[in-house]
């Protein structure tokens, strides 16, 4: 039976850091971009609102900035080696995240078969934020819904891997779930749980390698 292994990207796949944080160091902005998270975490900012303010920040960001970002970041090991043997398997991945699109959908360069992020404005950027293209907790099943339809499976075959809030939603739909270097807000949700800095050992959990 096949599968879709659905992955975060924030503080999952990112080790300790977020897109909007590694894009932010680029600019020389980590205290103004940190505030912006903090506030986030406590509730005090909607995605939307994240996103509009990230956007005035990031007034001049350029392609090759979000290339140094995306290059730059604190990966987990062992990311294309896992997505390999997902699709070997004849299995699917995909990652959904709240994080740029611009930024997420680079990771199909990595064997992803699927790549969603929230849709802001293209860079450089010269529109405003649409926040009906801001992706949250909610949409990331929605999404995932999407997939399943596009793929001919259902959420009984979804494994989700997270690390935070915006994946407690996602977990509580799915049968199985991993817990990467999470919380709390997810750590008591998860099926099953990795502390560490290589994606192939989170794997293990689900896939009966090592």
């Amino acid at each position: 039976m096949s599968r879709l292994h659905l992955f975060d990207l924030d503080g999952t796949l990112i080790h300790g850091s977020a897109a909007a944080v590694e894009i932010s160091r680029q600019l020389g902005l980590e205290t103004e971009i940190g505030e912006l998270e903090k506030a986030f975490a406590a509730g005090e900012l909607t995605p939307p609102r994240f996103a509009e303010l990230a956007v005035e920040l990031w007034a001049e960001l350029t392609e090759t900035e979000v290339a140094a970002a995306f290059e730059g970041a604190p990966w987990l090991a062992g990311i294309r080696d896992v997505w390999a043997d997902i699709r070997a398997r004849g299995e699917k991945c995909a990652v959904i995240s709240l994080s740029p699109g611009f930024f997420v959908e680079r990771l199909l360069e990595w064997g992803a078969d699927a790549a969603h992020g929230s849709r802001w404005p293209s860079v450089p950027f010269r529109d405003p934020v649409d926040p009906a293209g801001i992706l949250d907790g909610a949409a990331k099943v929605r999404v995932a819904d999407e997939l399943c339809a596009r793929f001919g499976l259902s959420r009984t075959d979804c494994v989700a891997y997270g690390d935070s809030m915006s994946d407690v939603q996602l977990f509580a739909a799915v049968p199985v779930s991993v817990a990467i270097n999470a919380d709390h807000h997810v750590r008591h949700l998860a099926s099953h749980a990795y502390t560490g800095l290589d994606l192939r050992g989170a794997y293990e959990r689900v896939s009966g390698a090592g």
